[in-house]
């Protein structure tokens, strides 16, 4: 089954927790064991696996982020300007492999789903596909 979430973003930098819209679609599609592959399809965002307990975690990656990858930087050469949030969906990566386990997915206490977004604010979609087994 493949679904695919609308999400609004409303900052240039922003970690937003996708978990319980994930965990939602997993317990709609009916599928008690198996997989959900949660994939970006965007070049200047990214889908990440951390803690969700304290908000502060998500305000000191993004910060470490604009520390590693400055928006402006002399050497950057890409017409757009976006440089810098190129780099960091890359770090981020494109997607989140998770396991189905008896009806809702296996994270650890502390660990949520977040898409990332590295050039908004915008309009985006995130993928998920739901596998049986």
């Amino acid at each position: 089954m493949l679904h695919t979430m609308e999400i609004t973003t409303s900052k240039r930098d922003e970690m937003r927790d996708i978990t319980r819209e994930v965990q939602s679609y997993v317990k709609k599609s009916g599928v008690l064991n198996g997989l959900v592959f949660v994939y970006c399809p965007h070049t200047t965002a990214g889908i990440a696996i951390n803690e969700n307990a304290d908000p502060d975690v998500k305000r000191d990656v993004l910060m470490r982020l604009d520390e590693v990858y400055p928006w402006e930087h002399p050497k950057y050469r890409h017409a757009e300007g976006n440089t810098a949030s190129h780099l960091k969906s890359i770090t981020a990566g494109p997607s989140q492999t998770l396991i189905i386990h008896e009806g809702a997915v296996l994270l650890g206490r502390w660990q949520g789903i977040y898409f990332c977004e590295f050039d908004g604010p915008r309009q985006r979609q995130c993928h998920l596909k739901i596998i049986e087994g």
